[in-house]
Protein backbone atom coordinates (compact mmCIF):
# COMPACT_ATOMS: atom_id res chain seq x y z
CA UNK A 1 0.00 0.00 0.00
CA UNK A 2 1.05 3.54 -0.72
CA UNK A 3 1.33 5.58 2.06
CA UNK A 4 -0.51 8.86 0.05
CA UNK A 5 -3.34 7.61 -2.80
CA UNK A 6 -5.41 9.71 -4.81
CA UNK A 7 -8.07 11.21 -2.72
CA UNK A 8 -9.81 13.58 -5.18
CA UNK A 9 -10.24 12.58 -9.08
CA UNK A 10 -10.62 15.32 -11.31
CA UNK A 11 -13.32 15.56 -14.22
CA UNK A 12 -13.02 17.84 -16.82
CA UNK A 13 -13.59 18.76 -20.09
CA UNK A 14 -10.39 17.65 -22.38
CA UNK A 15 -7.92 20.46 -22.46
CA UNK A 16 -4.78 21.08 -24.06
CA UNK A 17 -1.57 18.97 -22.50
CA UNK A 18 -0.11 21.99 -20.67
CA UNK A 19 -3.35 22.93 -18.51
CA UNK A 20 -4.15 19.14 -18.29
CA UNK A 21 -0.48 18.94 -16.31
CA UNK A 22 -1.22 21.72 -14.16
CA UNK A 23 -4.83 20.12 -13.52
CA UNK A 24 -2.60 17.27 -12.24
CA UNK A 25 -0.16 19.04 -10.12
CA UNK A 26 -3.01 20.60 -8.28
CA UNK A 27 -5.09 17.16 -8.09
CA UNK A 28 -1.67 16.18 -6.62
CA UNK A 29 -1.79 19.10 -4.01
CA UNK A 30 -5.06 18.43 -3.09
CA UNK A 31 -4.38 15.01 -1.60
CA UNK A 32 -1.07 16.08 0.47
CA UNK A 33 -3.66 19.06 1.52
CA UNK A 34 -6.06 16.50 2.78
CA UNK A 35 -3.36 13.93 4.43
CA UNK A 36 -1.54 17.17 5.86
CA UNK A 37 -4.53 17.51 8.08
CA UNK A 38 -2.95 14.99 10.58
CA UNK A 39 0.25 15.81 12.54
CA UNK A 40 3.36 13.71 11.29
CA UNK A 41 3.41 12.18 14.09
CA UNK A 42 -0.38 10.56 14.15
CA UNK A 43 -0.09 10.01 10.18
CA UNK A 44 3.29 7.35 11.47
CA UNK A 45 1.26 5.72 14.36
CA UNK A 46 -1.55 5.29 11.63
CA UNK A 47 0.45 3.70 9.39
CA UNK A 48 2.40 1.45 11.83
CA UNK A 49 -1.12 0.22 13.34
CA UNK A 50 -2.48 -0.25 9.70
CA UNK A 51 0.93 -2.17 8.52
CA UNK A 52 -0.13 -4.27 11.71
CA UNK A 53 -3.34 -4.97 10.75
CA UNK A 54 -2.14 -5.78 7.06
CA UNK A 55 0.00 -8.49 8.33
CA UNK A 56 -2.50 -9.89 10.07
CA UNK A 57 -4.94 -10.35 7.18
CA UNK A 58 -1.96 -11.51 4.83
CA UNK A 59 -1.87 -14.20 7.45
CA UNK A 60 -5.10 -15.59 7.13
CA UNK A 61 -5.71 -15.34 3.67
CA UNK A 62 -8.19 -11.96 4.03
CA UNK A 63 -8.06 -8.60 2.04
CA UNK A 64 -6.95 -5.96 4.50
CA UNK A 65 -8.21 -3.23 1.73
CA UNK A 66 -10.91 -2.85 1.47
CA UNK A 67 -11.33 -5.30 4.51
CA UNK A 68 -14.71 -6.24 5.54
CA UNK A 69 -16.39 -5.11 8.97
CA UNK A 70 -16.25 -8.32 10.10
CA UNK A 71 -12.41 -8.84 9.25
CA UNK A 72 -11.94 -5.54 11.44
CA UNK A 73 -13.79 -6.72 14.23
CA UNK A 74 -11.98 -9.69 14.56
CA UNK A 75 -8.90 -7.81 14.68
CA UNK A 76 -9.77 -5.43 17.40
CA UNK A 77 -11.02 -8.94 19.16
CA UNK A 78 -7.41 -10.55 18.64
CA UNK A 79 -5.98 -7.46 19.70
CA UNK A 80 -7.99 -7.61 23.12
CA UNK A 81 -6.82 -11.34 23.88
CA UNK A 82 -3.01 -10.33 23.14
CA UNK A 83 -3.81 -7.76 26.30
CA UNK A 84 -3.83 -4.38 24.30
CA UNK A 85 -4.87 -1.56 25.89
CA UNK A 86 -8.21 -0.49 24.96
CA UNK A 87 -7.36 2.93 24.11
CA UNK A 88 -4.20 1.10 21.71
CA UNK A 89 -7.08 -0.96 20.02
CA UNK A 90 -8.87 2.85 19.21
CA UNK A 91 -5.89 4.03 17.82
CA UNK A 92 -5.15 0.71 15.74
CA UNK A 93 -9.05 1.25 14.44
CA UNK A 94 -8.84 4.82 13.69
CA UNK A 95 -5.19 3.56 11.69
CA UNK A 96 -7.30 1.51 9.34
CA UNK A 97 -10.21 3.44 8.91
CA UNK A 98 -7.41 6.75 8.17
CA UNK A 99 -6.12 4.40 5.60
CA UNK A 100 -9.22 3.28 3.95
CA UNK A 101 -10.54 6.88 3.91
CA UNK A 102 -7.25 8.55 2.16
CA UNK A 103 -7.52 5.59 -0.39
CA UNK A 104 -10.68 6.57 -1.36
CA UNK A 105 -12.45 3.42 0.08
CA UNK A 106 -16.07 4.11 1.51
CA UNK A 107 -15.84 3.29 5.25
CA UNK A 108 -18.92 3.05 7.70
CA UNK A 109 -18.44 1.99 10.79
CA UNK A 110 -22.10 2.41 12.54
CA UNK A 111 -24.16 0.00 11.32
CA UNK A 112 -21.43 -2.76 11.08
CA UNK A 113 -20.07 -5.25 13.77
CA UNK A 114 -17.17 -2.94 15.05
CA UNK A 115 -19.02 -0.38 16.79
CA UNK A 116 -20.35 -3.21 18.76
CA UNK A 117 -17.38 -4.98 19.23
CA UNK A 118 -15.34 -1.96 20.53
CA UNK A 119 -17.94 -1.06 22.69
CA UNK A 120 -17.74 -4.52 24.55
CA UNK A 121 -13.71 -4.38 24.64
CA UNK A 122 -14.11 -1.46 26.42
CA UNK A 123 -17.11 -2.53 28.73
CA UNK A 124 -14.80 -5.56 29.76
CA UNK A 125 -11.00 -4.24 29.40
CA UNK A 126 -11.75 -0.41 29.98
CA UNK A 127 -9.31 1.07 32.56
CA UNK A 128 -8.25 4.74 33.32
CA UNK A 129 -5.54 5.72 31.51
CA UNK A 130 -2.16 5.79 33.15
CA UNK A 131 -1.44 9.37 34.01
CA UNK A 132 2.23 10.35 34.98
CA UNK A 133 2.68 12.02 38.48
CA UNK A 134 1.98 16.07 38.45
CA UNK A 135 5.52 17.45 39.63
CA UNK A 136 4.50 20.01 41.81
CA UNK A 137 6.58 23.31 43.05
CA UNK A 138 8.17 21.64 45.86
CA UNK A 139 8.75 18.60 43.50
CA UNK A 140 10.65 20.74 40.96
CA UNK A 141 12.22 22.88 43.26
CA UNK A 142 13.85 19.22 44.38
CA UNK A 143 14.49 18.45 40.93
CA UNK A 144 16.35 21.55 40.18
CA UNK A 145 18.33 21.31 43.13
CA UNK A 146 20.33 18.06 41.79
CA UNK A 147 21.71 20.15 38.72
CA UNK A 148 24.86 21.49 38.53
CA UNK A 149 26.81 24.53 37.24
CA UNK A 150 28.33 22.66 33.76
CA UNK A 151 26.32 23.12 30.41
CA UNK A 152 24.26 20.08 30.87
CA UNK A 153 22.58 21.35 34.29
CA UNK A 154 22.28 24.96 33.00
CA UNK A 155 20.37 23.59 30.15
CA UNK A 156 18.46 20.96 31.83
CA UNK A 157 17.61 23.92 34.61
CA UNK A 158 16.33 26.04 31.98
CA UNK A 159 13.95 23.20 30.45
CA UNK A 160 12.44 22.19 33.51
CA UNK A 161 11.94 25.72 34.94
CA UNK A 162 10.60 26.90 31.90
CA UNK A 163 8.67 23.93 30.91
CA UNK A 164 6.73 24.24 34.11
CA UNK A 165 6.47 27.50 34.52
CA UNK A 166 4.62 27.38 30.83
CA UNK A 167 2.80 24.54 30.83
CA UNK A 168 4.74 23.24 27.84
CA UNK A 169 3.99 20.15 25.93
CA UNK A 170 7.25 18.73 25.38
CA UNK A 171 6.85 18.95 21.75
CA UNK A 172 6.43 22.66 22.21
CA UNK A 173 9.08 23.03 24.18
CA UNK A 174 11.68 20.98 21.75
CA UNK A 175 10.54 23.17 18.85
CA UNK A 176 11.26 26.32 20.44
CA UNK A 177 13.76 28.56 18.68
CA UNK A 178 15.41 31.69 20.02
CA UNK A 179 13.24 33.70 17.37
CA UNK A 180 10.34 32.75 19.35
CA UNK A 181 11.42 34.40 22.61
CA UNK A 182 10.93 38.05 23.67
CA UNK A 183 12.50 39.75 26.17
CA UNK A 184 10.20 42.34 28.49
CA UNK A 185 10.73 44.20 31.45
CA UNK A 186 8.28 41.72 33.48
CA UNK A 187 9.72 38.48 31.70
CA UNK A 188 9.65 36.52 28.91
CA UNK A 189 6.95 35.90 25.91
CA UNK A 190 6.86 33.03 24.19
CA UNK A 191 5.51 32.15 20.86
CA UNK A 192 4.10 28.88 20.31
CA UNK A 193 3.85 28.47 16.68
CA UNK A 194 2.15 24.86 16.74
CA UNK A 195 1.07 22.28 19.05
CA UNK A 196 -1.06 19.43 19.53
CA UNK A 197 -4.18 21.18 19.54
CA UNK A 198 -3.45 23.79 17.08
CA UNK A 199 -2.53 21.46 13.63
CA UNK A 200 -3.68 24.62 11.85
CA UNK A 201 -0.36 26.36 13.08
CA UNK A 202 -2.47 29.31 14.59
CA UNK A 203 0.37 29.70 17.24
CA UNK A 204 -0.36 31.63 20.64
CA UNK A 205 1.82 32.59 23.33
CA UNK A 206 2.76 32.05 26.69
CA UNK A 207 3.59 35.10 29.62
CA UNK A 208 6.84 33.43 31.48
CA UNK A 209 7.46 35.79 34.56
CA UNK A 210 10.56 36.23 36.69
CA UNK A 211 10.31 34.35 39.96
CA UNK A 212 10.86 35.50 43.00
CA UNK A 213 13.18 32.39 44.12
CA UNK A 214 16.37 32.84 41.74
CA UNK A 215 17.02 29.07 42.14
CA UNK A 216 13.72 28.21 40.06
CA UNK A 217 13.72 31.18 38.18
CA UNK A 218 12.83 30.42 34.00
CA UNK A 219 13.82 33.69 32.73
CA UNK A 220 17.33 34.14 34.94
CA UNK A 221 18.01 29.88 33.81
CA UNK A 222 16.79 30.45 29.90
CA UNK A 223 19.57 33.55 30.08
CA UNK A 224 22.32 31.64 31.44
CA UNK A 225 21.94 28.17 29.01
CA UNK A 226 22.05 30.49 26.17
CA UNK A 227 25.00 32.63 27.06
CA UNK A 228 27.14 29.81 28.58
CA UNK A 229 26.51 27.60 25.10
CA UNK A 230 26.91 30.38 22.97
CA UNK A 231 23.72 30.15 21.17
CA UNK A 232 22.43 33.19 19.36
CA UNK A 233 20.20 31.78 16.85
CA UNK A 234 17.99 28.48 16.05
CA UNK A 235 17.03 25.92 18.66
CA UNK A 236 16.57 26.55 22.31
CA UNK A 237 17.26 23.53 23.76
CA UNK A 238 19.61 21.21 21.85
CA UNK A 239 21.66 18.02 22.93
CA UNK A 240 25.01 18.27 24.09
CA UNK A 241 27.96 15.46 23.02
CA UNK A 242 30.02 13.45 25.12
CA UNK A 243 33.13 15.78 24.49
CA UNK A 244 30.82 19.11 26.06
CA UNK A 245 30.03 20.34 22.51
CA UNK A 246 26.53 21.91 22.21
CA UNK A 247 25.10 20.32 19.04
CA UNK A 248 23.04 22.62 16.55
CA UNK A 249 20.25 20.23 16.27
CA UNK A 250 17.02 19.99 18.73
CA UNK A 251 16.59 17.70 21.48
CA UNK A 252 13.61 15.14 20.78
CA UNK A 253 10.32 15.71 23.15
CA UNK A 254 11.69 11.72 24.36
CA UNK A 255 14.78 13.92 25.62
CA UNK A 256 12.53 16.00 27.73
CA UNK A 257 11.15 12.86 29.17
CA UNK A 258 14.81 11.35 30.22
CA UNK A 259 15.74 14.49 31.37
CA UNK A 260 12.85 14.69 34.22
CA UNK A 261 13.42 11.81 34.99
CA UNK A 262 17.26 11.49 35.49
CA UNK A 263 16.52 14.63 37.91
CA UNK A 264 13.98 12.76 39.32
CA UNK A 265 15.87 10.12 40.16
CA UNK A 266 19.03 12.19 41.34
CA UNK A 267 15.95 13.66 43.73
CA UNK A 268 15.34 10.36 45.25
CA UNK A 269 11.48 10.52 43.39
CA UNK A 270 10.56 7.36 41.07
CA UNK A 271 11.61 8.30 37.83
CA UNK A 272 8.74 5.72 36.75
CA UNK A 273 5.94 7.56 37.96
CA UNK A 274 6.97 11.44 36.44
CA UNK A 275 7.79 11.96 32.51
CA UNK A 276 8.03 14.92 30.41
CA UNK A 277 4.43 15.79 31.05
CA UNK A 278 4.70 16.04 34.78
CA UNK A 279 5.82 19.34 33.94
CA UNK A 280 2.63 20.35 32.50
CA UNK A 281 0.29 18.83 35.40
CA UNK A 282 2.00 19.98 37.89
CA UNK A 283 1.81 23.90 37.00
CA UNK A 284 -1.92 23.29 36.15
CA UNK A 285 -2.27 21.55 39.40
CA UNK A 286 -0.33 23.57 41.25
CA UNK A 287 -1.36 27.07 39.90
CA UNK A 288 -5.27 25.27 40.97
CA UNK A 289 -3.95 25.28 44.39
CA UNK A 290 -3.42 28.89 44.63
CA UNK A 291 -6.76 29.48 43.70
CA UNK A 292 -6.20 31.14 39.87
CA UNK A 293 -8.82 30.43 38.01
CA UNK A 294 -9.57 27.70 35.29
CA UNK A 295 -9.99 30.51 32.40
CA UNK A 296 -6.13 31.68 33.46
CA UNK A 297 -4.74 28.37 33.59
CA UNK A 298 -6.04 27.52 29.90
CA UNK A 299 -4.14 31.03 29.09
CA UNK A 300 -1.01 29.58 30.23
CA UNK A 301 -1.28 26.10 28.88
CA UNK A 302 -3.00 26.83 25.44
CA UNK A 303 -5.97 24.47 26.28
CA UNK A 304 -8.82 25.03 23.86
CA UNK A 305 -10.97 22.09 25.99
CA UNK A 306 -12.39 22.98 29.31
CA UNK A 307 -13.22 19.20 29.66
CA UNK A 308 -9.42 18.32 28.89
CA UNK A 309 -7.97 21.20 31.28
CA UNK A 310 -10.13 20.06 33.77
CA UNK A 311 -8.53 16.74 33.62
CA UNK A 312 -5.24 18.02 34.29
CA UNK A 313 -5.66 19.69 37.32
CA UNK A 314 -5.46 16.33 39.46
CA UNK A 315 -5.83 16.51 43.19
CA UNK A 316 -6.11 20.24 43.12
CA UNK A 317 -9.46 20.53 45.23
CA UNK A 318 -10.27 17.21 46.70
CA UNK A 319 -10.22 18.32 50.47
CA UNK A 320 -11.57 21.44 49.67
CA UNK A 321 -15.27 21.62 51.34
CA UNK A 322 -14.85 17.72 51.34
CA UNK A 323 -17.68 16.06 53.17
CA UNK A 324 -15.64 13.78 55.14
CA UNK A 325 -13.59 16.41 56.66
CA UNK A 326 -14.21 16.43 60.90
CA UNK A 327 -16.51 13.78 60.94
CA UNK A 328 -14.11 11.33 63.08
Amino acid sequence: MQQTSLLFAARAAPAPIVERASLEELVALANDYAVDVHAKATQRAYLSDYRSFEAWCQGRGLASLPAEPATVAVYLAALAQEGKRPSTIQRALAGIAHTHRTSGVAWARGPSAIGPVMRGIRRRHGTAPAQKAPLGDGELAALVATLGEGLVGLRDRALLTLGWMGAFRRSELVALDVGDVTHTSEGLVVRVNRSKSDQEGRGGEKGIPCASDLALCPVRALAAWLDAAGITSGALFRGINRFGRVQTDALSDRSVARIVQRAAAAAGLDPATVAGHSLRAGFMTTAARNGRSLKAIMAQSLHRSERVARSYIRHAGVFDDNAAAGLV
